[in-house]
């Protein structure tokens, strides 16, 4: 099995787009919705967030020495990343399969990389070593925040 990122990007053209023909975001919400739900029935979402506007964003800059900080919005950008899926998958073929059938529209592109795994890194280097028992605490406190988030819900 291999992890794919597939990067949602949306041009300023197509928002523009979107808020002309005053699409419901009920609906969009709802398209997004079916596409993870057969994406975690299909056992390979792993993490799919949607991310907030480039006004609450901020962009590090290391061409200086120490690195800028410029708040957003960032007019000079072409495209903004609005959100993304990291699939669990068999190979390419089957990641690009995935990101055929994600409900997006014109103007909206999708970028997939392969995520790079500790295993291609040489084992006996100390910090790769630590990255692996980081991702192993990591697993553990995700799984106990989604057991109490699971809890409060049931509750309410």
């Amino acid at each position: 099995m291999a992890r794919y990122m597939l990067i949602m990007r949306v041009s300023p053209e197509a928002e523009a787009m979107m808020a002309e023909q005053e699409i419901d975001f009920d609906q969009i919400i709802e398209s997004m919705g079916r596409f993870n739900e057969e994406l975690m029935k299909a056992g390979v979402l792993l993490a799919g967030e949607g991310l907030t506007g480039p006004d609450e964003g901020f962009v590090v800059d290391f061409d200086a020495d120490p690195p800028v900080v410029t708040d957003g919005p960032y007019t000079e950008a072409k495209e903004l990343f609005n959100g993304f899926w990291i699939l669990d998958v068999s190979s390419n073929e089957e990641a690009k399969r995935w990101a055929l059938k994600v409900p997006l529209g014109p103007g909206v592109k999708l970028e997939v990389r392969r995520v790079s795994e500790t295993e291609e890194f040489p084992m006996d280097n100390p910090w790769v070593r630590k990255e692996i028992q980081w991702k192993a605490e990591l697993a553990e406190k995700l799984a106990a925040q989604a057991r109490a988030d699971a809890d409060r819900f049931a509750q309410s």
